[in-house]
């Protein structure tokens, strides 16, 4: 097993840390009991069932880390049935588990901690409270969703915050128009990606996601490297934006923007990068009539152009000479001289 890097989130953006450990690629704790072959295991629809969560409750908990899931192939995973049975096990199920993936509002959190909603949304704005999900109105307003467990236990840690004024300098960032909301989600939304990485390739196409495609493009210049990448991951999954939500405005909320996480996503990606070349190159197409056992091509004389290839009809069209087509036909037949 290789070292891998730790990813790690500071609050407000995002940090990734150069701590190492052990262990295998990303998310190489999720195939299964350590030390032990893996057990039975439950399709995402079945576990869903059987721990009485709604879809977005559950999707929600495999995000975060609530529910282990563990790859299944190629773009599917499944749940262990101990996973599940620990849950299930656990006291006042399945309460307590939907409790911690209640989700609410600025206004539901501001009256979770007894504070405005004008202050909560400053807390959010600078970076305090992190966003788990958004989805658009029919307003084509976002709208920030948060975790009540996060929002009561950050209410819980700092009173001091929730009803003295605000610092000088934090008052005078707000002013300036900072909004920490959309960074600090695409924060906790990459390193759950990252986390559930099956290998450095996949922990690599969340970071170019996360760049778009003209800022990967600088950082992976090889075409081909760069296709294998966007197969592997197109975009950070949005969630659930609802269907008020532009494809413009989906782009712009996936997209790093900050100065500060442009650079932290371009590092990640070339050490990713530099761990997946040497894990197994991206595919390449193979060259047609490529010569074998190191034999020279064929080649055209000097000074003549490569002869074309002959093209090939249409699948299912036959081939007539010109002036034989049904309406040639049918006409000749009907002006045929007597």
């Amino acid at each position: 097993m290789g070292e891998v890097m730790v990813v790690r989130e500071s609050f407000a953006v995002g940090v990734r840390c150069g701590e190492k450990t052990s262990g295998g690629e990303p998310g190489g704790q999720l195939g299964g009991e350590p030390g032990g072959e893996p057990g039975e295991t439950l399709g995402m629809n079945r576990a869903r069932e059987e721990l009485e969560l709604e879809t977005g409750e559950f999707e929600l908990a495999v995000q975060l880390g609530e529910v282990r899931a563990v790859p299944a192939g190629p773009g599917r995973r499944c749940v262990p049935r101990a996973e599940v049975e620990r849950l299930r096990g656990a006291a006042d199920f399945p309460q307590a588990l939907r409790d911690r993936l209640w989700v609410v509002g600025s206004v539901d959190g501001a009256e979770l901690i007894g504070i405005s909603r004008d202050r909560f949304v400053k807390l959010a704005k600078a970076g305090f409270l992190r966003p788990v999900r958004w989805y658009v109105n029919r307003y084509r307003a976002v709208v920030w969703m948060y975790l009540a467990d996060e929002v009561g236990q950050y209410g819980r840690a700092h009173p001091e915050v929730l009803h003295t004024r605000l610092p000088v300098t934090l008052r005078g960032v707000l002013d300036d128009g900072a909004d920490h909301r959309a960074r600090g989600w695409r924060a906790r939304r990459a390193a759950h990606l990252v986390r559930d990485a099956a290998d450095a390739w996949e922990e690599a196409a969340v970071w170019a996601a996360l760049l778009g495609p003209d800022g990967a493009a600088e950082v992976v210049p090889d075409l081909y490297e760069r296709a294998y990448l966007r197969r592997s991951r197109c975009g950070l999954p949005p969630g659930r934006p609802g269907e008020f939500a532009s494809r413009e405005l989906i782009d712009r909320l996936v997209t790093a923007d900050h100065p500060d996480e442009i650079a932290l996503a371009r590092l990640s990606l070339a050490e990713a990068l530099d761990r997946a070349r040497r894990t197994r190159p991206a595919p390449r197409p193979a060259v047609v009539g490529e010569p074998e056992d190191g034999a020279e091509p064929d080649a055209a004389p000097a000074g003549e152009p490569r002869p074309l290839a002959e093209p090939r009809p249409r699948r299912g069209w036959r081939l007539r000479p010109p002036g034989e087509s049904a309406g040639t036909r049918r006409r000749k037949k009907l002006f045929r001289p007597a």
